[in-house]
């Protein structure tokens, strides 16, 4: 079985993370559970970043230890991934004992063959983002990142020689069209970043000390770059002493995903740390867009922040995914209001797919007392809507492979729209008026319960409690991959249950 390594970027530790920040798991999974569903062994990976100043910071306030700080906001991250009904295979917390012995070792040896010497820092520090900068690129004494105030600071530290691998790296992005999605940031990193040329990275720090220490040099503990972005490596086996068989068999992931705000790190620091360590790059980083509140990028001092817990406890956990993962575009941000939400849940859920299978579950129940068979009385409007559904999975699937997430629910609903016309063009209840049309009348519901069957088995990765609720609706055991390339694997004869409603239509 072939083998499919996820990961999403691990959620920073400083507060509960926001509808923006939980897009990036739900997107996620759905990749995860389609390609479990397609026949891949996947390993899908989430987590915790908890080192930082900021976290320091914060736990001061707090009056806490910066453990117990992170402990209960890792616990709230993870909480809020369960109830987003997300599939990860493990989630990894960056002050986990393992992770920071395996990451003391890397620093060693990038140290040892001289990718890391000790120098001195002097620059613009931005704390929220705990990133250094030049006066050019702070303009105005502003981050070019989150466009809060920077500081200006000197601070003894040890750098990552970037440049010696710059080379390199360019060859490689340009050898490897998949490297980088979408293709808009491929070009950012190579003519902003690359080109001008690299400056080495400063990969420890003094100025506080929740951090990983440096095992040669007391004073120093291992900056964010090292600490953050190992956590792909360290947990599935990786040692510089030598790996398991489980980093053999996962390595190199096939996925990082990851918000398009951090496409650098994982795209020029994380690679060339990959390189001094003589191993494989991943196979693809997808930076994905934004989502923003009402066009607005969300911030608590703006107050138009929406959390996953607040609007699943009001929506659904579902209607909440649908959105999410229908809405946003592949590669520019999308916008969420409870507005919005509200619209696309009544036209997409409750009028095209809720209505679908509550009409037509109720025709079977009504006129053949639920029991479902097919004597193929076919006219030449079944073919077209056969067809349609015949080409669904090597639809959605040829979307999936792209991660145009969005595009391949979108292949669903079209062919659910098309399942509600063929009920218009066939008017069921006029043939259920004319006893020699019975035949028909049963050929028409087959088609419509086996459409509606392989539309609910392609919606297991977006909306799973909705689909499985389907499934059990239609009475069906076909469910599986291949079940879905061929009209006609709905088992005739079976009865269907008394329909449920999926999904009551929401007051504005």
């Amino acid at each position: 079985m072939e083998k499919f390594y996820i990961s999403t970027a691990i959620a920073y530790t400083s507060s509960k993370p926001h509808i923006g920040n939980t897009y990036e798991i739900v997107l996620a999974d759905a990749i995860a559970r389609f390609k479990r569903f397609a026949g891949y062994e996947v390993y899908f990976q989430t987590g915790t970043d908890e080192h930082g100043e900021k976290i320091e910071l914060k736990a001061n306030e707090a009056g806490i230890k910066p453990q117990a700080y992170v402990d209960n906001v890792a616990a709230q991250i993870r909480s809020i991934w369960d109830i987003m009904n997300t599939s990860y295979n493990r989630f990894v917390r960056t002050t986990d004992e393992h992770h920071k012995e395996v990451v003391q070792r890397i620093f060693k040896k990038l140290y040892d063959q001289g990718d890391i010497y000790k120098s001195e820092y002097e620059g613009l520090y931005c704390v929220p983002c705990e990133s250094f900068w030049t006066e050019t690129q702070a303009e105005n004494g502003i981050c070019p990142d989150c466009g809060r105030q920077v500081t200006p600071k000197t601070e003894e530290a040890y750098f990552f020689k970037l440049s010696k691998y710059q080379d390199k790296l360019i060859e490689y992005i340009n050898s490897h069209p998949d490297f980088i999605r979408p293709e808009s940031r491929k070009n950012e990193m190579v003519n902003n970043f690359l080109k001008p040329g690299l400056q080495d990275l400063c990969v420890s720090r003094t100025s506080f000390k929740w951090g990983i220490p440096v095992t040669f040099d007391e004073n120093h503990v291992i900056y964010v770059w090292i600490d953050a972005l190992s956590n792909y490596i360290t947990n599935i086996g990786y040692d510089v002493n030598g790996s398991t068989d489980e980093f053999s068999k996962l390595w190199p992931a096939d996925l990082h995903l990851i918000g398009k705000d951090i496409i650098r790190f994982h795209t020029i620091y994380w690679p060339i740390i990959l390189m001094a360590l003589d191993l494989p790059l991943p196979k693809t980083v997808y930076g994905h867009p934004w989502l923003l509140s009402d066009n607005d990028k969300m911030s608590k001092s703006k107050g138009n922040v929406l959390y996953a817990d607040d609007l699943v406890n009001e929506f659904g956990v579902d209607r909440v995914r649908y959105y999410l993962l229908h809405e946003i575009p592949y590669a520019n941000d999308g916008t969420i209001t409870k507005e919005l939400l509200v619209e696309k849940s009544n036209a997409d859920l409750s009028n095209i797919l809720g209505n679908l299978v509550t009409r037509t579950v109720s025709m079977v129940n009504k006129y053949f007392d639920g029991i479902v068979s097919n004597p193929k009385v076919e006219e030449p409007l079944d073919h077209e809507l056969i067809t349609s559904v015949e080409s669904l999975l090597s639809d959605v699937e040829n979307k999936m492979n792209e991660y145009k997430v969005g595009e391949a629910l979108e292949c669903i609903i079209n062919v659910l729209r098309k399942c509600n016309k063929y009920i218009d063009d066939t008017m069921p209840w006029t043939l259920a008026k004319d006893e020699s049309k019975k035949d028909r009348l049963k050929t028409v519901l087959y088609n419509l319960i086996e459409s509606i069957r392989i539309c609910s088995v392609l919606l297991y990765p977006f909306i799973p409690e909705t689909s499985q609720k389907i499934i059990n609706n239609i009475n069906t055991k076909q469910t599986n991959y291949d079940s879905c390339k061929k009209f006609g694997s709905y088992e005739a004869g079976n009865k269907v249950n008394n329909p449920e409603i999926l999904f009551e239509r929401l007051d504005k």
